[in-house]
């Protein structure tokens, strides 16, 4: 392509409403511009690159089994319903009615429409394992669209799902799925973490996210650094760090004592001179319509997705403040396990265990107990229930944990039989019985891709992509294409890249040099040889976007030393 015939409408300045550095560079760089909030247009260089993605992701499928299919964006409502989603997604399904009442979604994922197709056409053992798979446009009524192409309304997603007779197929292609993802993310450059991960509304056994380090990102990761272990926030667990201070020794008998306005663990540490670590948070929850009390460590957090998981209810709230004072006789600052008013589970974190003679609110306002030992004065029900937090260490060898942001570009599903079961999805087994095959559910974010190469590989002058997934694997820079000898040389290495298969631009545009380099620059081209002064000499200049160096070559010897580049794994 000859750059004068592009339109390519970069951006010297940083627009206002960017935030983030890839949408930055994105729209600076004029691969993006934004219809609405959190909806974009992908001009010519992003729909370059993207499809470059698309190629890779599709390429490493199909090496697996995959078998393409493209899905229905409009969905009837019942399809959701029948798994029981319509409502579970809540707002963010964007709901529409046709012209006669019917209500529709527009599809944020697919995992209800291909259980209907594998219901209505698979009928044997015989037809099992399948791997079906799609690169589609998806939906979702983000409350709070930002970050540019990040969390956005509409976006690129492959989404893969699995068929099979058993769990020990399902594990052979969780294990396909994981393999080819990690193919994937190495031949698009990116460099990731596979983290263990909460499988949420999408239900199943398991799940892994591929997770991008990035301060763009919206997930905590927590990462052990010494041995492999690695999980998001919400799945983490850890061995706790030590207390404070030593709990008191003895059989104490719990004592009340007056605290005037201390309502906080920060307050109550300061009023008693006790660490947080010696003080326990009551956390009033509501699950499923039903009061339960958490004790926590002060100074840990509650993680509402253990505690859920835990539970297995499908509503988990906190307890609204005039329930409180129903059930326990006191605001929310006073609240402990003694003497409950109302019958209700309690629930304890692990770190809890073995504690002895703690402060605990006494369930009267601006009064607490001290001496309260779990186990003793009150029998709770221990469970993992905090967030990992900093100070901690592994659970696998007792390292020090790292946490960092992240963002996810990957995550795969063992859905186990959650859509299978509830959408009537039966085949014949070798006996004649009929058998509920066990699914699983792939996502790849395609858009994120490219946003999480721009964050990790950008400098002050722009972005330097991988050569992969780069609109263009080079460019072909002279400095005056109007002077016969440049414009000839040009034209040359431009017709060698067609014949060698790369995928290269020619700027033949009226500029001046510098006002090119700085356009090749802030759009990523991976390399630039640029022809000057020094073609007299048979010399042009080779340079490599992302790491600065320059070096002279032969003319002829340009386009072999290009391919060596190219054909060289990334770091």
């Amino acid at each position: 392509m000859r750059w004068s015939k592009l339109f390519i409408p970069t951006l010297r300045e940083i627009p206002a409403e960017a935030e983030v550095v890839s949408h930055q560079l994105l729209l600076r760089a004029g691969y993006v511009r934004q219809l609405a909030a959190g909806v974009y247009n992908y001009l010519l260089l992003a729909q370059r690159s993207l499809k470059k993605i698309e190629q890779i992701v599709r390429e490493e499928m199909n090496a697996i089994g995959g078998q393409e299919f493209f899905l229905a964006a409009l969905n009837p409502a019942e399809v959701w319903q029948e798994s029981g989603r319509w409502e579970l997604m809540g707002e963010n399904l964007f709901r529409l009615k046709d012209r006669f009442g019917r209500d529709l979604a527009l599809a944020m994922t697919h995992e209800e429409i291909m259980t209907s197709i594998a219901r209505g056409e698979l009928r044997s053992y015989k037809q099992l394992p399948q791997i079906w798979y799609q690169i589609q446009t998806k939906f979702r009524d983000e409350p709070r669209p930002k970050s540019g192409i990040l969390r956005t309304r509409q976006f690129l997603m492959k989404d893969a799902y699995t068929f099979d007779l058993d769990a020990e197929g399902l594990d052979t292609a969780y294990k396909l799925h994981y393999g080819a993802y990690c193919k994937i993310f190495d031949r698009c450059g990116l460099k990731y973490t596979v983290v263990e991960a909460h499988s949420g509304a999408m239900g199943g056994s398991q799940s892994n996210e591929f997770m991008v380090a990035s301060e763009a990102g919206e997930d905590l990761v927590v990462r052990c650094t010494n041995c492999d272990y690695a999980a998001n926030l919400e799945k983490a667990v850890s061995k706790a760090s030590a207390p404070g201070a030593a709990d008191p020794e003895g059989d104490l008998t719990p004592e009340e004592f007056h605290t005037p306005g201390q309502k906080t663990i920060a307050d109550l540490a300061k009023f008693t001179q006790l660490p947080e670590s010696s003080q326990m948070k009551s956390l009033v929850m509501v699950a499923d319509g039903a009061p339960v009390l958490v004790m926590l460590r002060g100074d840990h957090q509650l993680s509402e997705t253990k505690l859920n998981e835990t539970l297995g209810v499908t509503e988990l709230r906190a307890a609204h403040a005039q329930e409180i004072v129903e059930w326990f006789g006191a605001s929310a600052g006073s609240l402990g396990p003694l003497g409950l008013k109302k019958k209700m589970r309690v629930l304890a974190d692990l770190a809890l265990q073995g504690r002895r003679n703690l402060i605990a609110g006494a369930n009267r306002d601006d009064y607490h107990f001290r001496h309260v030992t779990p186990g003793e004065d009150f029998e709770p029900e221990y469970f993992d229930l905090r967030q990992v937090a900093a100070g901690d260490t592994c659970p696998k060898c007792g390292a020090a944990l790292e946490m960092f942001k992240a963002i996810e570009v990957g995550h795969i599903f063992k859905l186990g039989y959650k859509y299978s079961e509830s959408m009537g999805l039966r085949v014949l087994g070798e006996d004649g019985r009929e058998i509920t095959p066990i699914m699983g559910s792939y996502g790849i974010g395609i858009d994120r891709i490219l946003a999480c190469a721009v964050e990790l590989y950008h400098d002050k002058d722009g972005m330097a992509l991988p050569p992969q997934i780069a609109p263009f694997q080079a460019v072909i820079t002279p400095v005056n294409y109007a002077e016969s000898l440049q414009r000839e040389a040009a034209d040359l290495l431009y017709a060698e890249c067609a014949q060698a298969g790369i995928d290269a631009v020619l700027d033949d545009r009226d500029e001046r040099p510098g006002v090119k380099f700085k356009d090749a620059d802030l759009i990523g081209i991976p390399y630039r040889i640029t022809i000057g002064k020094k073609l007299s000499q048979g010399k042009v200049e080779f340079l490599e976007r992302r790491t600065r160096t320059s070096e002279e070559v032969l003319l002829a010897g340009a386009i072999p030393h290009l391919k060596k580049k190219l054909w060289m794994p990334l770091l």
